[in-house]
Parts: structure tokens; C-alpha cells; sequence
């Protein structure tokens, strides 16, 4: 018994990295969805588990943060542990630019398809769906 779990320990050791926050840093929090409890947002228990960057007011001790949380989660409490975070990683293609939208008198928009990027077929059981990928 003993050397199974110090081989367990080994895997676990092998596998846990040091988490190291400072004061500024953008991180994503952990969240666990619950049937009926919708705290974080989501709605159904498929939801992601890691939700938008936020970023590091303080730290709390070694092992806890405090976060600008967005006003969506402004009910819950805003010092969580370190192994509820991760560290996000800033990518420039996680930025989004859109031009200006043309918004005519009903409040309503006309969507114009640029180009059709890449279209194939997926066969299910009685039927067959087209998808189409459009820029």
C-alpha cells in the first residue's frame, strides 16, 4: 500500500506545476457549474470551466487573490484560492476588430457575406447538413 501511493505521489509531483501571480497580472477563474445555481453565468452543465480574464487586485497571503470581478459575477466573493486560477496567456488574435455598423432607422442591419471560406457535408443518421464557413 505504501509504495502505491508513493508512486501516486510521484505521478502527482511530476504533474503540478508552481502557480506565481503578481499584482496586475490577468488570470481566468475556475468555475463549477451547478443545475440551477447560476452564479458565473452559465447556463447549462457543459459550460466552460475557465471563464474570461480578469485581472489581480491583491494578493491575500501565499495562497489566495483578490479580483476585478466583472459585474456579471458582482454577487460572488472576490478572493479565491491560487489552484482555482490560471494564468492567462495574452494572444493578439484574441482581440476582435470590427468596423463600424450600419444601423438603419428600424434599429435593424443588413449582414453582407464577404467571402465563403471553406463548405462540406455532414452526413447524420437520416439526413444531411451542409455547413458552410463564411467570412
Amino acid at each position: 500500500m505504501k509504495a502505491a501511493q508513493s508512486r501516486q505521489k510521484a505521478y502527482a509531483d511530476n504533474r503540478l506545476r508552481p502557480l506565481e501571480f503578481e499584482i496586475g497580472n490577468k488570470i481566468f477563474l475556475k468555475v463549477s457549474p451547478m443545475k440551477g445555481v447560476r452564479r458565473t453565468g452559465n447556463k447549462n452543465k457543459l459550460a466552460p470551466r475557465y471563464v474570461e480574464p480578469f485581472e489581480i487586485l491583491d494578493r491575500i497571503g501565499p495562497v489566495a487573490c483578490r479580483l476585478a470581478l466583472s459585474p456579471v459575477l458582482e454577487r460572488m466573493h472576490n478572493v479565491f484560492y491560487i489552484s482555482h486560477l490560471r494564468k492567462y496567456v495574452s494572444n493578439p488574435d484574441h482581440i476582435i476588430s470590427y468596423g463600424p455598423l450600419q444601423i438603419q432607422k428600424g434599429m435593424s442591419y443588413i449582414e453582407e457575406t464577404v467571402q465563403i471560406l471553406d463548405c462540406k457535408e455532414k452526413q447524420l443518421r437520416n439526413k444531411i447538413i451542409i455547413l458552410v464557413k463564411v467570412l
